[in-house]
């Protein structure tokens, strides 16, 4: 049984909760993999709500839509600079983006992971390795396969 949320039904219970918390925290990466969306995408920005006052320079949500197609690291970089809150947007260059996140203290959330592309995957790896305050929390079908992550299935 899940615990009510602002917006709905919360597919974790509070001990789940606590546990994927704590998860993003002290780890690198999380993701929250299932096969709907909607409660994916209920969870990890319930997660995200939560933790914001966590990370100095707060969270920025990236909802890749599915009618968009795939996300290469171009159509990635676009979404975020134009993720509302975020308070020096990432612009030209995907270099200039990477060099941007690495000095921020922020949790990334990525809600339909399954549409980045494998371009797209290599250069969250890469930013992972540059950026020592940057967490991600992630949404999709399946984990994303990096060596850092945590997984929790719904």
């Amino acid at each position: 049984m899940g615990e009510s949320g602002s917006t709905g039904r919360l597919p974790a219970t509070s001990a789940e909760m606590s546990r994927l918390l704590t998860a993003v925290r002290r780890g690198r990466v999380l993701t929250v993999a299932g096969g709907f969306r909607e409660p994916r995408s209920l969870l990890v920005r319930e997660i995200a709500r939560r933790l914001a006052s966590n990370f100095y320079d707060g969270v920025a949500v990236v909802d890749l839509d599915p009618l968009e197609g795939g996300y290469g690291v171009r159509e990635l970089t676009a979404e975020l600079g134009s993720v509302p809150g975020v308070s020096a947007p990432p612009c030209g260059t995907t270099t200039y983006a990477a060099s941007w996140l690495a000095e921020r203290d922020m949790l990334l959330v990525l809600d339909g992971t399954e549409q980045l592309g494998q371009d797209a995957l290599a250069w969250l790896r890469r930013l992972l390795a540059v950026a020592p305050g940057l967490r991600i929390l992630a949404a999709g079908r399946s984990p994303l396969a990096f060596e850092q992550e945590r997984i929790h299935r719904l």
